[in-house]
């Protein structure tokens, strides 16, 4: 068993890294591998080299970043908040990191390098006002829900008091409130990869307490576990995965409810495995519907944030009928 489950996170990255080649030649200018190994060997190319390595291949590993950040972030709030609906979206991070993230681009647009840390901060503010407002001699699974539509609808007014208020400004943000990918650059892979790596590294060393919590907070404080510290530990690495995917792409919801779903569905619900496969299934999810958004409208792109909200909503219904939540 623990083989077929090493062999289902090995066969995932093979597909994903299949995948980044295969789509790094699809687009509004389709190419053949041929031209682009051509390109590689000759550089001669400048046009396939711009389309390429300039446009596609950035795009593509920003993809693999924030579709890794999100679902663990979505994993990870899952286990803590003992809730199968609870994601970066639904409990209020990602609206959170999106008013702080709104207020630098539209307020402060020369402070565009602190951006993720601003988002970390308000994201984390929104998850900590919903545990609040969920607690009630214990976290209760539906409180959450509630509380996360009811927090997500004070900062969607907040983002479009913001929106408003500076309208000469918001074409710029359009993108980002969308939740897009387009017009990213190297750049941007360099912003959030720093911030990826070390939220994903300390992830992993929390594995043990993740699957600790899961056992209930009697074993888990049998166990020698401080339950408290271990849920703001694990938060705090959640929020912050999801923060920065969301201040450098914008808000992209849903891939933190589903993946982790997909992940316990094939590896069970022990993290070290159901971790790692999440943070491919995570990859392979966003990176397969920004492609489907930059192709299947033509000359016009859909922001993946757009696709990943009508593919997510009808998941999100599923899960709530399925669980009586």
């Amino acid at each position: 068993m623990k083989n077929k489950k090493v062999v289902w996170i090995i066969s995932s990255y093979l597909l994903l890294i299949g995948l980044v080649i295969g789509f790094s030649t699809v687009g509004s200018v389709n190419l053949s591998f041929q031209e682009i190994i051509g390109e590689l060997v000759r550089g001669d190319n400048e046009m396939i080299h711009t389309i390429v390595f300039k446009m596609r291949l950035p795009r593509n590993i920003l993809a693999i970043l924030v579709g890794a950040n999100l679902a663990v972030a979505g994993l990870f709030l899952q286990a803590v908040m003992k809730n199968p609906l609870a994601d970066p979206g639904i409990t209020g991070v990602s609206s959170g990191a999106s008013v702080g993230a709104i207020i630098i681009l539209l307020v402060s647009p020369a402070y565009t390098g602190i951006l993720p840390i601003v988002a970390f901060v308000g994201g984390g503010a929104a998850c900590a006002l919903v545990y609040m407002m969920a607690w009630k001699k214990g976290l209760q699974p539906n409180r959450i829900v509630l509380a996360g539509v009811a927090v997500n609808t004070i900062l969607g007014g907040i983002i479009s008091f913001f929106s408003t208020m500076y309208s000469d400004r918001i074409q710029s943000a359009m993108l980002w409130l969308n939740g897009s990918l387009a017009t990213k650059t190297w750049a941007d892979v360099q912003t959030l990869i720093g911030y990826s790596i070390v939220g994903l590294l300390v992830s992993f060393l929390l594995i043990r307490k993740a699957n600790i919590l899961q056992l209930g907070d009697e074993a888990a404080i049998n166990l020698g576990v401080n339950i408290h510290w271990a849920r703001m530990i694990i938060s705090v690495v959640a929020v912050f995965l999801a923060a920065t995917a969301t201040a450098v792409v914008g808000i992209v919801s849903f891939v933190g409810l589903i993946v982790p779903h997909i992940a316990r569905m094939l590896m069970g619900n022990d993290h070290k495995y159901t971790l790692p496969f999440s943070m491919a299934l995570g990859s392979i999810v966003l990176l397969m519907a920004d492609t489907l958004g930059r192709t299947i409208g033509g000359s016009i792109e859909i922001p993946v944030g757009v696709i990943m909200a009508i593919v997510g909503g009808p998941f999100f219904l599923y899960l709530l009928r399925k669980k009586g939540v």
